[in-house]
């Protein structure tokens, strides 16, 4: 919607309040007048129906104005006599226009409440649940949001079932350009499996003031630019999305504004120079390990390593034994001689499962493995007598490649070797030319909205023919730790900053195998309540919780036994 489309929808509501309530505020003992001036209508109605005179703010902010004016509909029918579940009901029902009977009503009265008690049950209920929502919404839009990591790109920084809180005031909480929606949830209401939100009307981007930007390194949690799915990991063709409503992802910032980025043989170099990662980080790479004895799964799990999967011959298995095993079946297929042959994780297949389904099951010894290793692990595999070597998978073949960023010939990149690329910058001014266009038209065209066409070697912007072009916002390149098990800016390019979300700030909760059925979970308890950043071993919080709690429940106690007295 245009400003003017946005005015003249505000004057709209206007009119339809004032119509619909003047009679309310007559009652009330103010002027009718009142009714039909902006914002001080709502301060006005907001001291009709005893409710703090500030909370006209809240109706300004996106999804949480909605609520607002739930609860509001609710005090006017508290204030006017009408307390039933049925007179609420026909409120929410119609729209609030329920209302307008009240308003028409001869036989309506204003009551003036003396006190802030429910009048019914059903008044408590829905006011409980109204101001409860109103409350954790503001809190999910604009201070913290959970966040759970679903895949391993960060793996050992931030690992699969890892519950996040994510700061949303760090780098300025973004006002939700999408104006209908569910409260809290993101883009699909749970059980249902159904839309949240409504596409129009879109109010246009606006971010609160930040407290810091974000730093190289830094870990952080935006919607995927090139989200075009209903659903996170169910693959669709043809959705569009509005920004705070696409996917959310999380990757590590490695190259911000201005910065000139290249990777070679999997490194990152900003301006010329290695990346310096924090203390934490810890980056994975692909190696292939032989060994022409056959690589046993027993040595890597003594070794402490978990994440490979293994191979299983079954000769005898029927179709029930097979129904029974399929929890941990990552793939199968039929051997040359016509055995099952499945792949697993490392965990296998329970051993009293296998003896209760009376099944013959051979691990097949790989002489070759992929493993995914941080320098640390390989340099301690790499002398181990149980292996002959051990190697690191790096891509050097320069050939024309669609499934890199930017997807176009003649960019021979790949995931180890890349660029360079400069990263935009708010301001920064480049030339433009047949050559470098592919790098830079999504941002032109999508995230700066401008329309592009070439025409024999003719770069026009907005019908203008022009060689350079100034970006109007930030650019940022992500990655996951993980090189090569990890969808990133080397495949769909620029991170605008108006697709960024927050800070993850905290891991309150982390589970192993959480998807891997409830039966599967394992606390990770030296994981729950420790920091996602900072220097040094990470420690738990949990204890100092724990212990803060039961302090707090003691003062709470003893200062009560104090005022009986």
């Amino acid at each position: 919607m245009t400003v003017f489309e946005w005015l003249i929808f505000f004057f709209l509501v206007q009119i339809i309040h004032f119509l619909g309530t003047w009679k309310l505020y007559l009652l009330s003992g103010e002027k009718s007048w009142k009714a039909i001036v902006p914002i001080y209508n709502a301060i006005i109605l907001l001291k009709i129906i005893r409710y703090p005179k500030w909370w006209v703010i809240l109706l300004f902010f996106p999804v949480i104005n909605l609520l607002m004016i739930i609860s509001i509909w609710i005090g006017t029918l508290r204030s006017f006599g009408r307390h039933s579940l049925k007179d609420y009901l026909l409120c929410v029902a119609t729209l609030g226009f329920y209302i307008y009977f009240i308003n028409y009503d001869k036989t309506t009265k204003y009551i003036k409440i003396q006190d802030d008690e429910p009048k019914s049950a059903a008044e408590e209920w829905i006011s409980s649940i109204t101001f409860a929502v109103i409350a954790a919404t503001i809190v999910h839009n604009y201070i913290f949001q959970p966040f759970i990591i679903p895949t391993g790109s960060l793996e050992k920084s931030l690992l699969i079932g890892d519950f996040l809180i994510v700061s949303k005031f760090h780098y300025g909480a973004r006002i939700p350009s999408t104006t209908i929606a569910f409260p809290m949830v993101h883009d699909t209401i749970p059980i249902i499996k159904t839309r949240s939100y409504l596409k129009k009307p879109q109010l246009p981007y606006l971010r609160l003031p930040k407290i810091t930007s974000i730093k190289k390194n830094d870990i952080v949690v935006f919607n995927w630019p090139a989200d075009t799915v209903r659903q996170f990991f169910k693959k669709e063709k043809g959705v569009k999305k509005p920004i705070d409503k696409k996917s959310n992802y999380v990757k590590r910032c490695v190259g911000i504004p201005g910065d000139t980025l290249e990777i070679k043989n999997g490194l990152v170099y900003n301006n010329g120079k290695l990346n310096a990662l924090p203390e934490r980080a810890k980056i994975l790479f692909s190696y292939t390990a032989f060994s022409k004895k056959g690589i046993s799964s027993k040595d890597l799990l003594s070794f402490g390593y978990k994440n490979f999967n293994r191979r299983f011959r079954i000769s005898n298995i029927t179709e029930n034994s097979f129904e029974a095993l399929r929890p941990y079946i990552l793939a199968s297929f039929n051997d040359n001689s016509n055995n099952i042959v499945i792949i697993t994780k490392s965990s296998g297949i329970p051993v009293d499962l296998v003896r209760r389904l009376g099944i013959r099951i051979i691990e097949i010894r790989e002489t070759s493995k992929n493993l995914v290793l941080t320098n640390d692990e390989f340099e301690k595999l790499k002398n181990v007598k149980w292996l002959d070597s051990i190697e690191r998978n790096i891509n050097k073949i320069k050939t024309a490649n669609e499934s890199f960023f930017p997807n176009k010939i003649p960019f021979n990149w790949n995931e180890d070797n890349f660029g360079p690329i400069i990263i935009p910058k708010s301001g920064q001014k480049i030339n433009l030319n047949p050559n470098n266009l592919p790098l830079y038209k999504r941002i032109i065209t999508e995230y700066e909205k401008n329309k592009l066409t070439v025409n024999n070697g003719q770069i026009i912007i907005n019908d203008i023919e022009t060689k350079s072009y100034t970006f109007k916002q930030d650019y940022y390149w992500m990655m996951g730790d993980n090189r090569h098990r990890s969808e990133d800016s080397r495949f769909w390019g620029f991170v605008p900053s108006d697709h960024i979300v927050g800070k993850p700030v905290f891991i309150w909760f982390s589970i192993e195998g959480i998807n891997d059925g409830i039966k599967n979970w394992k606390i990770r308890w030296d994981r729950v309540f420790t920091t996602v950043g900072g220097k040094g071993e990470r420690t738990s919080y949990l204890p100092h919780f724990i212990l803060f709690v039961i302090v707090w429940q003691l003062y709470t106690f003893f200062r009560k036994k104090q005022k009986v007295k």
